[in-house]
Parts: structure tokens; sequence; C-alpha cells
């Protein structure tokens, strides 16, 4: 009878773990999050002011802009939010496998990338802009009329790349920090400083001799939040929140005080 009686039990479990596991099968990617009580993060935090490494109150925090978009789309599911960090290459497979539940890391939703993964509504796209003196910023219409001028990037961006091959400068000067090359610019050391927008207005808005020239220098690719694919109610959730923060200019101010905070000490 005990042997019964034991057969009985490890029947009952074995159903009850076949019971949970088709529950959680028919749970929606939303759900299971909402149920678990935490959004995982999944990104590559090497790409300043998108997502990086800052040292804030002694500890080693992820933040960026990216960030803060992930900590809204958090709140509004309302749930934590875990982070992370890996390499770029590595996201895709993880988010395929379960280890994330998204990706947020400057990703464009190439052709090739969507075979395997559901985007978002791509949330940022930059345009460059260029940073100049306010005497000289109008007479700055077109690509053309940067060649021959000493213009600032900051280094290792998609900026100073621009810089070295849609401009025909006269140089390129890359520097670290874009409060030094505003510096440059102020004391008349270079020309003008490439810049995406927000952080181009926001300089020239803090500085009576600067100005946001004419020229732009075309936009980056959109980029936008990944998921995995079948997931629909999770990538509408998430779709609610980037169009509240589009809307509301959000996107905007993290990516200023994003930039501010790379060069904050």
């Amino acid at each position: 009878m005990k042997k019964i009686g034991l057969v009985m039990v490890l029947v009952l479990m074995v159903m009850t773990l076949v019971g949970s596991v088709v529950m959680a099968e028919e749970m929606s990617k939303l759900d299971q999050i909402k149920e678990k009580g935490k959004l995982v993060l999944g990104t590559a935090a090497d790409y300043p002011p998108y997502e990086f490494h800052k040292q804030i109150d002694g500890k080693d925090t992820i933040v960026g802009f990216d960030i803060d978009i992930a900590k809204e789309i958090a709140k509004e599911i309302g749930v934590e939010l875990e982070i992370k960090d890996m390499k770029f290459d590595g996201l895709l497979a993880a988010l395929k496998t379960g280890n994330i539940d998204l990706i947020i890391a400057g990703m464009v939703p190439t052709e090739e990338r969507k075979k395997s993964v559901d985007f978002s509504t791509q949330y940022y796209q930059a345009e460059q802009k260029f940073l100049a003196k306010a005497d000289q910023a109008e007479e700055l219409v077109t690509i053309e009329d940067l060649a021959g001028l000493k213009i600032g990037a900051q280094k290792a961006t998609v900026q100073e790349k621009i810089a070295k091959t849609k401009v025909d400068a006269g140089e390129v000067k890359a520097l670290s920090k874009i409060t030094d090359l505003v510096m440059e610019l102020k004391y008349n050391k270079i020309d003008g400083i490439i810049l995406v927008k927000p952080v181009a207005t926001a300089y020239a808005s803090a500085n009576d001799d600067l100005a946001v020239a004419p020229v732009s220098l075309g936009k980056e690719d959109g980029i936008a939040v990944a998921v995995e694919q079948n997931t629909p109610e999770l990538l509408a959730s998430i779709n609610q929140t980037l169009e509240k923060l589009m809307a509301e200019d959000k996107v905007n101010e993290f990516i200023q005080a994003a930039t501010e905070l790379t060069e904050s000490n």
C-alpha cells in the first residue's frame, strides 16, 4: 500500500509540473513577465550616450537614454527592470533562447534581423547637425559649405566618421569630450562641431555666441526595440510606451541628460 501511495504522489507531482508548463506556454510573453515581476533587458553598454557604464555614488551603473526608455517600458508594465550587459553580437541569440526579454541597444531593424526577431516602432532617428559660431552659422547651408573647414567631432562616434567620410574637411579634430570641443569652438580653434541635433541645440541654447547651422548632414538609420517573434502583446505594450514618450518629447530629453552624464565627473 505504501508503494501504491508513493506512486500516486509521484504521478500527481508530474501532472502538476506538466500542468504548470502548459499554463506557462499558454500565457503570453507579457503575462509571463508580469508573473515573474521583472523585465530582463539585454544591451551592450559601450555606446554612449545610448547605453554606457558610469560611476554613480561610487557604484558602477549602466545608464544612457536607451536605459531610460527601458525603465519607462518596465514602469508601464508594472515590473522591475533587470539589465544584462553583453556583447552586441550575442544579443539576438540571447533573445531567441529566452535569456532576455527584449533588446534595447541602439539596434537598427535590418531586414536580416527581422528574419529572427520582431521590432517595435522606431523611436529615434538622429539628424546630424553642425554647431558653429553664431556670426558664421547662417552661411553654412550645404555640405559643400563645410569644405576646407576645421571640424570637431567626439572621438569614436558616428559623428567622427561623418566628418572623415562625408565632409571634405580641411582637418578633423576628434576629442573625447564634447565640452572640450565646445571650448575649442568658442576660442576659434575649430570652425564647428558635428553633433546630433538635440545635443547641438542644447549647446546653442546655453551659449549666445554659438548657433546650429542650417546644413544637415543626414540621419542615422532609425533604431528600435527587438523582441521575440510572435509576442504581439509585449510588442503592443512597448509601442504604446514609445509613442507616449515621443509625443511628450521625452526621448530628446533623455538624450540631452545622457550626453551631459557622459561628460560629468
